[in-house]
């Protein structure tokens, strides 16, 4: 089983590119992750967003602006 830079194992659920060329890729943590079915996606315009196993989020516009979600519970720490 794979794991992420992060040390998690997970199995691959789904991925691909759309005709857009939009890349999205899904993964399942387990029962034991804040958010088990995490994913991630990238845009042909260099924005990208990240749902985490640990329940935060991660979007970037692709232009310099992005925006940070915590995990539940974390007590707003990044």
């Amino acid at each position: 089983m794979p794991t992420d830079n992060q040390g998690n194992s997970y199995e691959y659920k789904s991925s691909g590119t759309n005709s857009q060329g939009n890349h999205y890729c899904s993964r399942d943590y387990g029962s034991g992750a804040s958010n088990s079915n995490s994913y991630h996606y990238s845009n042909s315009n260099g924005s990208y967003y990240y749902s985490n196993p640990n329940g935060s989020t991660y979007h970037n516009n692709g232009q310099g602006g992005s925006n940070y979600t915590p995990p539940p519970n974390s007590g707003g720490k990044k």
